[in-house]
């Protein structure tokens, strides 16, 4: 099992910025892939970013250039900096975790991110 702790959100005004991180614990040793999902209301969950283990990463193009995930695999934490953040940006924030080995992915609790126009 793995668990995620996600943290960071809040409220900012169109064009600011907000560091999301999470932090894994439990069976950390096997996480292949982590990333960022969101949710907005009446919307399906959508990637935002995702990065493996040796630092791959993918974006949805809507945030490429705005966005960085990072990932500290001694810590087992992984980061969003959001930077030009916009209306839409609005949603619920998931950290995500996978591991390939035993085909499970793991889900934080999600952390609300919300932008003002």
């Amino acid at each position: 099992q793995v668990q995620l702790v996600e943290s960071g959100g809040g409220l900012v005004q169109a064009g600011g910025s907000l560091i999301l991180s999470c932090a894994a614990s439990g069976s950390t040793s096997g996480i292949n892939v982590m990333g960022w999902y969101r949710q907005a209301p009446g919307k399906q969950r959508e990637l935002v970013a995702v990065i493996s283990s040796v630092g791959s990463t993918n974006y949805r193009d809507s945030v490429k250039g705005r966005f960085t995930i990072s990932r500290d695999n001694a810590k087992n934490t992984v980061s969003l900096q959001m930077n030009s953040l916009k209306p839409e940006d609005t949603a619920v924030y998931y950290c995500n975790a996978a591991v390939l080995r035993i085909g499970r992915t793991y889900w934080g609790q999600g952390t609300q991110v919300t932008v003002s126009s």
